[in-house]
């Protein structure tokens, strides 16, 4: 493996040499996430070629791999010992990588009650625009004192640097899980979720659509039963199968074609005044819209400020409209100053998160 790592630092070295841009790329099942690079290169790197576990002690929860392991792959081993990766990443494509979970920094429906990426990972290595290997963050909860800069890759598209190895936080797969159903209008579905979230019931996942609210209840079996009772609805039979088309988006409400917008906000935040489809998430803080003919990207980012949040372009953007929430000076400062630092040549993923950078 070493060998592969020696041939990354030739292409990083080379690339910056020449202020050639490098696509970093894993299993590209993402690919359709983020800004299109500023400058296209034919100068690629491919990030699955460094993969495998490498170390992996149940007891302490803890796995520590290759940025290029299949993300599947991962899960399976994980679940042989009834663990998971409890954010649970979008996969979007059997091809998907563990470094292209961080880089993305995507969660599915358990990320309002578990946590996001960010919380999970406790160390990377990574290859910085100079080619040199850093290593930061380790394998437990509680590292020495300093910034932790293994949590700054989450989110950051490839811009700052190749993963080469991610440590994670895994947790145990909850004994008993069910899903309910309830019919109600979008109004009541988020006042529920709030109320929910505020009380001890073991709610893992919520989902709003089409006039129905989903929850699903995992933990231990008394405690699963006993908040069944106390909420009511009904049982859906095939939970599993529906929490995963709401992960890997392959649930109707996805498959309109039309743009979509992902926005983060309060989860108090009341129906939204954006005409065309919505489904909400995490008891109310994540608005999925697939917005009529007619409603500009001003208006949406607008009514997501205005709600103490952020709106995404997710899916089938155009090029004149920016993908990520444009951020203000001091924080664009902050983003400018950690691309110089970890890549100086400025060649990883150019404009993959802002033009500026």
């Amino acid at each position: 493996m070493q060998t592969i790592i020696d041939q990354y630092k030739t292409i990083i070295r080379e690339a910056a040499e020449h202020k050639i841009p490098l696509q970093i790329r894993g299993g590209g099942t993402k690919y359709f996430y983020g800004s299109s690079p500023i400058e296209q290169s034919n100068l690629w790197l491919d990030a699955t070629a460094y993969n495998g576990i490498i170390d992996y002690e149940p007891t302490e929860l803890v796995i520590t791999a290759r940025a290029g392991t299949c993300l599947a792959d991962l899960e399976a081993a994980l679940d042989q010992h009834g663990q998971m990766l409890a954010f649970e990443p979008p996969h979007f494509g059997a091809a998907a990588t563990l470094g292209g979970c961080v880089a993305a920094g995507l969660s599915g429906p358990r990320r309002a009650a578990a946590g996001s990426v960010r919380d999970f990972v406790l160390g990377v290595r990574l290859l910085d625009g100079k080619g040199e290997d850093l290593h930061f963050g380790g394998q437990v909860m509680k590292n020495v004192a300093g910034y932790d800069v293994s949590r700054l890759m989450v989110g950051s598209m490839g811009t700052l640097g190749v993963l080469l190895e991610v440590s994670l936080k895994v947790l145990p797969k909850p004994v008993a899980e069910i899903t309910l159903c309830m019919e109600m209008n979008e109004a009541m579905a988020i006042e529920k979720m709030n109320q929910w979230a505020g009380k001890p019931l073991p709610i893992s996942a919520t989902c709003y659509t089409g006039g129905e609210l989903f929850l699903r209840l995992s933990g231990a079996e008394s405690a699963v039963r006993a908040a069944q009772l106390k909420l009511g609805g009904e049982e859906l039979g095939e939970g599993g199968a529906f929490w995963q088309s709401v992960r890997e988006q392959t649930h109707d409400f996805f498959q309109s074609g039309k743009p979509l917008w992902r926005l983060s906000i309060k989860s108090t935040t009341p129906g939204l005044p954006l005409s065309g489809l919505q489904l909400i998430e995490w008891s109310g803080s994540l608005r999925w819209l697939i917005g009529n003919a007619g409603i500009n990207a001003k208006t949406i980012r607008t009514t997501a400020k205005d709600a103490g949040g952020h709106a995404t372009l997710f899916r089938n953007h155009e090029s004149y409209i920016p993908v990520f929430h444009p951020l203000d000076p001091g924080m664009m400062k902050i983003h400018r100053a950690l691309k110089e630092k970890f890549d100086p040549s400025g060649i990883f993923n150019p404009g993959r998160l802002y033009p500026e950078i």
